[in-house]
């Protein structure tokens, strides 16, 4: 999906480290100097930065629409999952070396048209696709790397619901979906 080279993927991953220690320090997240990074690191991304202490979720925050270059939406996004995720407190200095740290690369969302619940759960692909699930106000997103905890179509589309704010067995012929792809890094 991505045209990332390895370098870049790196350098992103360099990226989420230093904005988290310099959060640490700072209370800030890192700025990024456009002029030091490559021509598909300034391209505007939307991304996702993942935070796992001892295999447990410990933030998530990202963007699902790419509106800024995505080297700074991934410097934002790492320093918002480690201090801004409202689930949790604030990072600590003790927590960082014990952290495991990922990011998704989103696509663009695409708008999925269906009749049905049935109709919509036939068009899901575990283990591919991220989803968006909006309706009057409420509205949530899980990055394709949820599968892994929750591979059952059905189960994934009643957890996306609660975390929508909504209840499981919601439906409405107004909700909408959306899905998107994600590369991981």
């Amino acid at each position: 999906m991505t045209n990332l080279t390895l370098a870049e993927k790196k350098t992103l991953l360099e990226i989420v480290e230093q904005s988290i220690l310099y959060g640490l320090q700072y209370r800030k997240p890192l700025v990024v100097d456009l002029n030091n990074c490559s021509a598909g690191l300034r391209k505007l991304g939307a991304s996702f930065v993942t935070l796992e202490l001892n295999g447990a979720l410990r933030g998530c925050i990202g963007s699902l629409l790419a509106h800024r270059p995505l080297v700074i939406d991934v410097a934002e996004n790492a320093y918002s999952a480690a201090f801004l995720d409202p689930r949790f407190l604030p990072l600590t200095k003790e927590e960082y070396p014990l952290l495991s740290k990922h990011i998704s690369i989103l696509s663009k969302p695409e708008p999925m048209s269906f009749a049905s619940e049935e109709d919509l759960l036939q068009q899901i692909r575990p283990n591919i696709d991220g989803l968006i699930l909006s309706e009057y106000g409420y509205r949530g997103t899980f990055l394709p790397s949820v599968w892994e905890s929750l591979p059952d179509k059905k189960e994934f589309l009643a957890h996306l619901k609660m975390k929508a704010g909504l209840p499981p067995d919601y439906w409405s012929d107004t909700l909408k979906v959306e899905r998107y792809t994600a590369d991981l890094i």
